[in-house]
């Protein structure tokens, strides 16, 4: 959902530019294949395509200090309240780009990532518009191509058609799935699971949340 603009975080998140890539002020080709430099260590690079507010990045890169944590999220106004989160714990592993994930090939070089989380994602009901779910098998070639042979991909959703959509796109691109859940909340895997927002809230209304884990 888009969020009502707001043009006083334009000036704000320059705050967190020690951090955060904001929009229009860097050329990601100059930091394709340079992510370990900027992070500063060796350690594995994971990508949440798509962070919204950060509750899930930044929670991670929390319980994973050994982790570098790279967040991608297209509405800046967004990506303003997870620089917050990240700030306020004080995280040296987390980056943030305000960034459209449809051109990852321009941020990520060959191998540099290890693992992508798609969290929540639109469903994109519409079959005319199913090229456009970060699932569908085109996406997965690209994810393929960037994360290279036993590169993962964890996806939650609460939207079932479109998991069950996704489940073929995963056999149609000859990935392998394991820990998949249709029901998270009441399943083996959420002792280590980190809720979204989003996931947060409508958990708690009884929705039920699907889950996998895709290997390349």
């Amino acid at each position: 959902m888009r969020l009502r603009r707001r043009p006083w975080i334009d000036k704000a998140i320059k705050d967190f530019s020690d951090f955060v890539y904001t929009k229009n002020s860097f050329d990601p080709q100059q930091l394709k294949g340079h992510w370990q430099e900027i992070f500063g260590n060796d350690n594995p690079i994971y990508v949440e395509l798509g962070t919204g507010k950060g509750r899930f990045i930044s929670q991670n890169a929390l319980l994973h200090p050994n982790v570098n944590f790279l967040g991608l999220e297209l509405q800046q106004d967004v990506i303003y309240h997870a620089a917050k989160k990240v700030r306020e714990l004080e995280l040296k592993n987390v980056r943030l780009a305000v960034f459209d994930i449809n051109h990852l090939a321009d941020l990520l070089a060959f191998g540099e990532a290890k693992r992508f989380y798609i969290n929540f994602c639109d469903p994109w009901p519409k079959l005319r518009h199913a090229k456009r779910r970060l699932t569908h098998v085109n996406f997965l070639a690209q994810y393929k191509k960037l994360l290279g042979s036993g590169g993962e991909l964890f996806f939650k959703t609460d939207n079932r058609p479109l998991f069950d959509f996704s489940l073929t796109q995963f056999a149609e691109a000859g990935c392998t799935v394991r820990a998949l859940t249709y029901d998270l909340h009441n399943s083996s895997y959420m002792e280590d699971n980190i809720m979204t927002e989003y996931e947060k809230k409508f958990s708690g209304f009884g929705e039920k949340i699907n889950r996998c884990e895709v290997i390349f």
